[in-house]
């Protein structure tokens, strides 16, 4: 089930193949996940992780996230349809905890498998819209 109602089909029958990552730049843990499930704010993401590594699953993962708006990897300018996204509370300023990028591993670990994506098909938003975002750091 998902938590969050901002999702919509992948286009053209997409499937992941990138994973991009993103820090919330948000308070709270609690705040983010108000956010990425506000229909207001047309955000989102498959996941959220917590500092303390609690994963929150927000969308299915065959389905399409809003989470990395206008940018490109390669060839790819739909990367909202080609990727999944994952969210790591974190203010932005302050290193991740050790218990969040334990969780982050374990969950790569998972997508990579399943969706038989490569490492280096891992990306920061940052990495995908240079100009826009610095986000993870």
């Amino acid at each position: 089930a998902s938590r969050s109602p901002n999702f919509s089909e992948r286009r053209g029958g997409a499937r992941p193949d990138l994973v991009v990552l993103h820090y919330t730049a948000m308070a709270s843990t609690a705040e983010a996940l108000e956010r990425l499930c506000d229909p207001a704010w047309e955000v989102s993401a498959h996941y959220l992780l917590a500092e303390d590594g609690e994963v929150l699953a927000l969308v299915p993962e065959e389905m399409r996230a809003w989470h990395a708006g206008a940018g490109r990897w390669g060839e790819v300018t739909d990367v909202n349809s080609r990727s999944i996204g994952i969210e790591l509370q974190n203010r932005g300023f302050h290193p991740f905890s050790q218990r969040q990028m334990r969780a982050l591993e374990r969950l790569l670990d998972d997508i990579l498998s399943r969706w038989n994506i490569p490492p280096e098909r891992v990306i920061g938003h940052s990495d995908m819209a240079p100009a826009r975002k610095a986000d993870p750091g």
